[in-house]
């Protein structure tokens, strides 16, 4: 990383701070691009080449800072994106989808489709449920044992809430 001083008024081209560690696995530094004096890895094509060349890519919030990683494969920011990865947990989902699967046989014995909530169940069906399933997290939460357990009341509120919230954009989005 070049000193304070140096990098002054140059920020990196992958995060734009004037301070970061965004290529360690390069150990080589940052030096000034000489064509837009912006700091890039030593040795790696700077941002302002790969726009010029045609590889500006354009997306959800695109900033047109260029990624460019040790490999040479180049990537857009990704600053200012949802980072479902990061929002989300493997276990809970894993779980969820656990939850998901044992409740597609229907009372009738047939196997529904794992999209049919999406084909329109109305909100206060979602509602009603929810605070069933509210109720069961309660008593869990307060040490009273409940038929399903509190794995399955989290499940239920994650699918009650998800269920509004979709029948909710459904009709927002069609305003």
């Amino acid at each position: 990383m070049l000193p304070a001083e140096t990098r002054e008024n140059n920020p990196c081209i992958n995060c734009g701070k004037d301070e970061c560690n965004c290529f360690p696995e390069q150990k080589v530094g940052i030096e000034i691009c000489p064509n837009c004096k912006q700091g890039k890895p030593i040795g790696l094509n700077c941002s302002c080449w790969i726009i010029e060349k045609g590889y500006k890519m354009s997306g959800i919030n695109d900033n047109g800072i260029m990624r460019q990683f040790g490999t040479g494969a180049t990537r857009n920011s990704d600053e200012g994106k949802n980072d479902y990865e990061g929002f989300l947990s493997p276990s809970v989902i894993e779980r969820f989808g656990e939850y998901m699967t044992k409740h597609r046989k229907q009372a009738d014995g047939q196997l529904r489709d794992s999209d049919n909530w999406q084909k329109g169940i109305p909100r206060t069906a979602y509602i009603k449920s929810n605070w069933r399933h509210f109720m069961d997290l309660w008593k869990e939460h307060r040490g009273i044992a409940t038929k399903d357990g509190i794995e399955e009341a989290l499940c239920a509120i994650m699918f009650n809430t998800m269920g509004y919230l979709h029948e909710y954009l459904k009709e927002k989005n069609k305003e």
